[in-house]
């Protein structure tokens, strides 16, 4: 039998990663594609065995060559997304609405056997979010476009390589102290990256076309719980300080400015909803996959790095 051949949109961020490896072991080629092979080409061969794995250079807005793709793919995933906006066309609009509904139109005019699309958890209630706007309306033109189409929707994605956990023990070990947004209430379900690379690999085997699957880790946090858990974990002590709602916006308008912004005014209005099952859709619970990972025992694997010490540190605080 000729062994599938997956074509991978943002194959080279943790998710990306995690997903070749589990792909081709077990006997599925990836084709990934990426903006700039002599930065990521690296990094991204060594996630698999040669013959696995073929890394080709495009731009996500070279419909041309992003066509000739197609033709020899049997699925095709979708990983891109941004958290903020930058210049050059990385718009929410370009990223989370029209390159993904490119990629529908292409799957369904080259027969794909599935199309797998990455959205995110709580998009529904944000209405005053151009993120989360941006995201659903990628979500209703996918649907529109292909009907072989699977669309998860995962709580925050966390692992050693993220830009959750690394970034906020970054700053608790930097920081006396720290601001709480919405008084630290949000509450969370986090799922860990192999879980999330589980459950596309168990789409793929198991040819399931759900429409859209929420998927969350097994407990549900809130922020400020989050943060105690990291700060327990790198052995520190900080206040943690809850803002009022003008400051906040005050500092999100400061932070966005920068280059990598910690913070920004649509990041501020997605922390007011929930990051929880909506109980409108199926769970990776409901189609056989549940979570496995709890947080604190996985990010206890590397938080070493934060504490002082670091791979000479004990458990013990200090």
């Amino acid at each position: 039998m000729k062994a599938k051949n997956c074509l991978i949109f943002g194959g080279s961020g943790q998710i990306g990663r995690n997903l070749i490896r589990k792909l081709t072991r077990n006997n599925i080629t990836v084709t990934v594609v990426t903006r700039n092979i002599h930065q990521k080409g690296l990094v991204i061969k060594t996630q698999a065995n040669a013959g696995y794995i073929d890394i080709v250079e495009a731009n996500i807005y070279d419909e041309i060559k992003i066509r000739e793709l197609f033709k020899k793919a049997d699925i095709c995933i979708n990983l891109i997304g941004i958290l903020y906006e930058k210049k050059k066309g990385n718009t929410f609009k370009n990223i989370h609405t029209l390159f993904p509904s490119l990629l529908s139109k292409l799957s369904k005019e080259y027969n794909l056997e599935h199309f797998i699309h990455l959205s995110a958890l709580g998009i529904n209630e944000a209405k005053d979010s151009s993120y989360a706007i941006s995201k659903l309306e990628g979500e209703k033109n996918i649907l529109n476009n292909f009907t072989q189409t699977t669309i998860l929707r995962p709580s925050i994605v966390y692992s050693s390589s993220d830009n959750f956990t690394t970034q906020f023990m970054t700053l608790l070990n930097r920081l006396p102290t720290f601001p709480l947004y919405y008084s630290g209430n949000t509450k969370f379900m986090p799922i860990h990256c192999s879980d999330l690379t589980d459950i596309i690999y168990y789409i793929i085997s198991k040819n399931i076309n759900s429409k859209i699957i929420e998927c969350v880790g097994p407990e549900t946090l809130t922020f400020k719980e989050i943060l105690q858990i990291l700060l327990k974990l790198i052995n520190k002590k900080r206040l943690l300080i809850p803002f009022p709602l003008p400051l906040a916006r005050l500092s999100a308008k400061f932070f966005q400015l920068f280059p990598k912004p910690l913070l920004t005014e649509d990041q501020l209005r997605l922390l007011k909803y929930d990051n929880v099952l909506s109980g409108k859709y199926k769970s990776n619970n409901e189609i056989g996959v549940p979570s496995k990972l709890f947080f604190k025992e996985e990010v206890k694997k590397y938080c070493y790095m934060w504490r002082e010490g670091g791979q000479f540190s004990t458990n013990e605080p200090s």
